[in-house]
């Protein structure tokens, strides 16, 4: 019985950290969902920076725990007392830094952040291969090259993930995908490159000579390896009535990306996915090195170390969901309200009414820059000329279209690559609605997209099956147990491109593209606040 199973312990637990939502994911031996608990947040801009106080980060998690173990009672009428193992995921990149006290020096600069740019570049010329903006070391030389005062005194860097992790277990150690966000990793070693390591040392050898930047970042390790037990202190951050024991193995910690993989099952090469929420990114397993640097492109790794092209967008279905709330609003003061699920659901499937091409509108999502359009801040906006066919079905489609708008540019990069592409699954909450969003992306990148049942479960439950994935690791490698094990019996449902909607989104994209120049004068003339 399940609620025997639950008390013995055999189950895993996985907590991720999304950008405007914590999700604590409870599975069983058979990687079904068991019971569920969220929280919601939100990041701040203060000082001009996008952050999250370390304080919400754990009120947060014990939001979410706490939910969880009221599903798990209302389900199955016992108490949540223990686990078989847990991980811990969250959105990757960034910059926490810690002095000898660990204690925090700066507030956490998070990935959406783009004041980067000429660390990135510099890093990128230097290292000859890509460092975005959001990439933890790009934080770390752009605060060596503005001089600030809490440079000398870093001791440890880490990620979201990595922190949280840190403090559950007391292990300074990250899963190989979110430590490929913070620092290139030799494919050879599965460790972060030496030889890169020596070239940033040395750059900074003038300005930070005491820095050694090897020195300051977490342990890497691969899926399946135990990455520390849950500390007497760490079970009392997670669960503050002590019901939760130490002793408790944890796997590796992963960025979302890493998970959002695992939970598509979309760790083989050839196979892709696309994980949407408050950004948007695509990772494609890579059967060969790329043949030159792209600034579209970040290399990063699967949880097994697999190399991965990742196609990152800063914004991905936050402005979408304002356009739905706003209608949502409507609909409550002309005195027929509806739940937002229901919103949704009507307005993605008024959209597949819409012409292929939107019918000459343009929709972009840009609340905060967008490295891949070439744009430093973002501006939100909605463009029509007068010939256009503004419909609700239109608009929404629109809309749709352009939360995939920047991914397909940098989608198009891969192609020109002569990259293979044979399934690409999608997860995310904008995808619950079936065959509406599914379709639209199916079209924007020409091939196959497949959705699962565990499709708006994402990196909870992708991280909830890395850590269940250790006590199996002697036996199987992470594709092999997934199909085996997790994926066997799945229910997934997957949609070809239609011809219209290629050629549709395909002339939508390049008005996209031109309409660009607007989104540029916009960010030019129109400042943010009030």
């Amino acid at each position: 019985m399940t609620a025997d199973a639950i008390v013995a312990g055999r189950t895993s637990l996985g907590i991720e950290l999304g950008s405007t939502r914590i999700k604590a994911c409870l599975i069983g031996e058979d990687a079904t969902v068991l019971a569920a608990g969220s929280h919601d947040w939100e990041n701040r801009f203060e000082g001009r920076v996008w952050t999250y106080s370390l304080e919400d980060v754990w009120d947060g998690i014990r939001s979410a725990y706490g939910d969880l173990i009221g599903d798990v009672e209302r389900r199955f009428d016992v108490r949540l007392d223990t686990v078989g193992a847990i991980g811990v995921s969250a959105m990757m990149h960034g910059y926490l830094a810690f002095d000898a006290d660990d204690e925090l020096l700066v507030p956490f600069r998070t990935w959406r952040n783009t004041t980067t740019g000429r660390a990135a570049a510099e890093l990128t010329d230097l290292f000859g291969t890509n460092i975005p903006l959001r990439w933890s070391v790009a934080h770390v030389y752009q605060a060596v090259l503005d001089q600030e005062p809490h440079v000398p005194e870093v001791r440890f860097l880490t990620t979201l993930a990595g922190y949280v992790h840190w403090k559950l277990t007391g292990r300074r150690v990250l899963g190989v995908g979110d430590a490929s966000g913070m620092f290139p990793i030799d494919a050879a070693t599965g460790r972060y490159d030496d030889e890169l390591l020596q070239r940033f040392d040395g750059i900074v050898a003038d300005a930070a000579p005491a820095l050694r930047l090897g020195e300051l970042l977490p342990e890497v390790l691969m899926a399946g390896h135990a990455a520390g037990e849950l500390t007497a202190e760490g079970g009392a951050l997670l669960d503050p009535s002590g019901r939760l024991g130490a002793g408790i193995v944890f796997c590796p910690p992963e960025g979302d990306a890493g998970t959002g993989m695992v939970a598509t099952n979309a760790v083989a090469p050839r196979t892709g996915n696309v994980s949407a929420g408050t950004s948007i990114f695509a990772m494609v397993v890579l059967e060969r090195p790329l043949e030159r640097v792209h600034h579209e492109l970040d290399l990063v790794t699967t949880p097994a170390g697999d190399p991965v092209a990742m196609v990152h967008c800063n914004n991905g279905a936050s402005e979408l969901a304002a356009w739905a709330a706003m209608f949502g609003r409507f609909a409550t003061v002309a005195g027929a309200p509806v739940d937002s699920d229901a919103t949704f659901d009507a307005l993605f499937r008024e959209a597949l009414d819409g012409e292929a091409d939107a019918g000459g509108l343009l929709a972009y999502n840009h609340l905060a820059g967008e490295p891949i359009a070439g744009l430093d801040e973002g501006r939100p906006l909605f463009v029509r000329t007068p010939d256009s066919r503004l419909t609700l079905a239109n608009f929404m489609r629109a809309q749709l279209y352009g939360v995939f708008g920047t991914l397909s540019l940098g989608m198009r990069v891969l192609e020109d690559e002569g990259v293979a592409l044979d399934l690409m699954f999608a997860h995310g909450g904008m995808f619950r609605t079936a065959g509406v969003a599914q379709r639209f992306l199916a079209g924007a990148l020409g091939a196959p997209v497949a959705v699962g049942e565990t499709a708006s479960e994402g990196g909870a439950w992708g991280i909830a099956v890395l850590a269940s994935y250790v006590a199996h690791a002697q036996e199987y490698d992470l594709s092999g147990y997934l199909n085996d094990r997790v994926f066997a019996d799945a229910g997934i449902q997957v949609v070809e491109p239609s011809p219209e909607d290629v050629a549709g989104f395909a002339a939508f994209l390049d008005r996209y593209r031109a309409g660009l120049a607007v989104e540029r004068a916009a960010v030019a003339n129109m400042p943010t606040g009030r």
